[in-house]
């Protein structure tokens, strides 16, 4: 399975796109040779529907047949449908395509209109469940990353000297003290900051200074000297007790997982501690109608929605009134979705979460910049 998300960049051209002639086409998709027939005729009747809806909206014909000629690429791409995992979200207008291969499995829809339905999209990727582990042993350190959409793979550690363990056998004082013994003891604590330094120095720029949690795997003796040189803000606290070495990489993930878990808990608890806070001072809201009409203006720096919550279709107008309709349609879009697309487009954070995770029995809760106006 091959799987490519859009970067932040790649998101935010997506969410500002403005064209009256803009196709999304979610498409659920399968890495399995045999079943590219069925995808190939699920993918042609879209474009047919796309065709058809595209003319009723008055789109003339040199616009529609620049999209019908993008599906047709699409058709004959072998690199592309070599390329499958469990989703396929397609991103068609007059400018250009954009194709992404999705390891969530996103329920089939199309949409026309003025611009791309991006919410199904920004909700499988979202829900995070990413990090870093670090492994280190007296001879050798690895950094590994941890994605939703694949195991522990590790990451080279290009600028970490061959020689790095060598640090913890240098000899302070003059060879006087605390030298290395014969049965290989680690050398004493000022050498095992500056070898953790050194693995510290080759780590950092994979990291950057991003929100992912790094989790830590060292023997006993390394694992504080680590932490007493950290600089990274998000070191977890907890780490891996076991011998880095006595760990498969399928092992080191499932732990590694597991921490992850417990950290995502730890933070959602958080979240809505602060959320009740604010609720009293007016920056706090879970009201679906006076989350529409914040996002609109602008006014929400954070928002939690419920993972699983696709039944609310509708349209939201440039008021924030929110107009639900029966059911989904080509001129309709999912309206959480289109809430988290408006947090996100005027500089807020969104985060998808299960409905127990939120503040109250609604489907989203907001913290606002400021109070909003009655």
């Amino acid at each position: 399975m091959k799987v490519n998300i859009p970067s932040d960049t790649e998101l935010a051209d997506l969410i500002e796109h403005r064209d009256p002639a803009s196709v999304t086409v979610y498409l659920p998709s399968s890495p399995v040779p045999a079943e590219r027939e069925r995808l190939q005729l699920a993918l042609r009747q879209h474009a047919k529907t796309a065709e058809n809806a595209l003319e009723a909206a008055g789109i003339d014909g040199h616009n529609r047949r620049a999209i019908a000629d993008s599906f047709d690429r699409l058709q004959t791409d072998r690199e592309f449908w070599d390329s499958q995992a469990r989703s396929l979200a397609l991103f068609l207008s007059p400018s250009g395509t954009h194709a992404f291969h999705v390891a969530n499995d996103l329920p089939e829809h199309l949409s026309v209109g003025d611009r791309f339905d991006v919410g199904p999209l920004l909700r499988s990727v979202s829900f995070a469940n990413e990090g870093f582990v670090l492994t280190i042993t007296q001879s050798s350190a690895h950094l590994y990353e941890l994605r939703a959409d694949r195991g522990a793979t590790e990451v080279p550690l290009a600028d970490l000297p061959e020689d790095a363990s060598e640090v913890l056998r240098q000899e302070p004082h003059g060879g006087q003290a605390d030298r290395v013994s014969d049965t290989g003891a680690l050398g004493p604590k000022i050498q095992q900051r500056k070898y953790c330094s050194v693995i510290q120095d080759a780590v950092l720029p994979h990291l950057g200074d991003d929100h992912i949690p790094l989790i830590l795997c060292a023997t006993d003796d390394l694992e504080p000297a680590y932490r007493e040189v950290n600089s990274y803000r998000h070191l977890a606290e907890a780490g891996i007790p076991q011998h880095p070495d006595s760990l498969t990489p399928k092992e080191l993930d499932r732990e590694a997982r597991a921490i992850l878990d417990a950290l995502y808990v730890q933070q959602l608890a958080g979240w809505k501690e602060r959320f009740e806070n604010l609720r009293g001072e007016g920056t706090a809201v879970s009201q679906l109608t006076e989350v529409a009409r914040a996002a609109t203006a602008g006014a929400v720096s954070e928002l939690c929605f419920d993972l699983e919550s696709t039944a609310l279709e509708g349209s939201i107008d440039d008021a924030g009134a929110i107009h639900p309709a029966t059911g989904a349609t080509h001129t309709t879009y999912g309206l959480i979705d289109e809430l988290a697309v408006r947090v996100l487009r005027t500089g807020g954070t969104v985060r998808a979460v299960r409905k127990g995770d939120l503040p109250d029995d609604s489907p989203v809760a907001a913290i606002l910049r400021y109070p909003p106006v009655r």
